[in-house]
């Protein structure tokens, strides 16, 4: 009898499930025929009962596959309002649920971003909240860029370019930037921009790829190095010397290179951060002492250090002495580029 009862139950829970597994089937088809029909209103309101009816519950595996789905369908049909709605909803509910970001999710993020008509105001509020919820994801960011791109938005694609791990699409944007609407002259002050920018946050990855790309994809740059372009000449040291972590050499670097990094009075704002980031030289007390003020303070600190252990031992000093910086760096410390908003 006990088995039998038992048997009865599960029976009974098994017939429930099936159930209600039928019923959520009658919903998503009733969703379906009113999407084919041009009822789109009634569709969206029912994939938000399903919302509510699933968060309830705690599905969030089903909710989720449902609002992605939805979310794509009205987004596909051109309701951008109801389709966002369910894009918004579906970040939503990774975040309460407290899904592992991981790139199945981003990936199908970043599709929903690419559905949204970039007219829309709301296109916005759903990057924003997706970049919180994968807390900014360079896979994430490589999928915006590429939309911006496509969309010849190359303002918006350069600012997550910058910050994802696609080096060789944004060399091969830049190029296209350069050659649809850059002067002759700035091609060097394209590369040198970005790569520079990219080193501030802190991406090497990015900026060594993009920086090789875009050298050798140009038909207006000779091969190299070294490059005929002294700009370029001063990218490619750079990025081997943070690798090395050497202060005397970009010191050096910095100095002999002082007119062509004259050209653009950003670089040097991009380099005193550079030289905190990958050299620890102080940030600029003052705004007059700029660059090689940080720099020199670094180097004379070391030198006095070497200087107290030797002094029982003095070497024999050379009489050649390095040059000193002529130009003081104007620094707008407070002021960045949007690139780096």
């Amino acid at each position: 009898k006990f088995y039998i009862s038992v048997q009865h139950c599960l029976n009974m829970s098994e017939d429930m499930s099936q159930n209600k597994a039928s019923g959520i089937q009658r919903v998503i088809s009733k969703i379906e025929n009113n999407i084919r029909n041009g009822n789109f209103y009634e569709a969206h309101q029912m994939y938000k009962t399903l919302y509510f009816r699933f968060m309830a519950q705690k599905k969030y595996l089903e909710l989720l596959n449902f609002l992605y789905d939805g979310a794509s369908l009205l987004l596909e049909h051109d309701q951008q309002g109801s389709g966002v709605d369910l894009g918004l909803l579906y970040i939503d509910v990774l975040v309460k649920s407290k899904t592992p970001v991981n790139d199945e999710y981003i990936k199908k993020v970043g599709k929903l971003f690419s559905l949204i008509n970039a007219t829309v105001p709301e296109r916005d509020s759903f990057l924003s909240a997706a970049v919180r919820w994968c807390d900014g994801s360079p896979l994430l960011h490589q999928s915006v860029a590429q939309t911006y791109w496509k969309e010849k938005n190359y303002v918006m694609a350069r600012k997550h370019f910058l910050r994802s791990y696609d080096g060789s699409s944004f060399g091969t944007m830049l190029v296209e930037l350069h050659r649809s609407s850059g002067y002759s002259s700035e091609v060097d002050l394209f590369i040198a921009q970005t790569v520079l920018q990219c080193l501030c946050l802190k991406n090497k990855k990015t900026a060594v790829i993009t920086f090789q790309c875009y050298t050798t994809q140009h038909p207006s740059i000779t091969k190299g190095p070294p490059y005929l372009l002294p700009l370029l000449n001063f990218i490619w040291f750079l990025l081997q010397v943070v690798d090395s972590g050497r202060l005397g050499a970009f010191t050096i670097l910095c100095q002999e290179y002082q007119l062509s990094l004259e050209r653009d009075p950003s670089y040097m704002h991009y380099l005193d951060r550079i030289g905190q980031i990958f050299f620890n030289v102080p940030p600029p007390p003052s705004r007059s002492s700029g660059l090689f003020g940080g720099i020199l303070e670094s180097l004379v600190q070391s030198l006095d250090d070497y200087n107290s252990d030797e002094e029982s031992n003095p070497a024999p000093q050379s009489s050649a002495q390095p040059r000193r910086p002529t130009a003081t760096t104007s620094h707008a410390t407070n002021i960045m580029e949007t690139d780096l908003d």
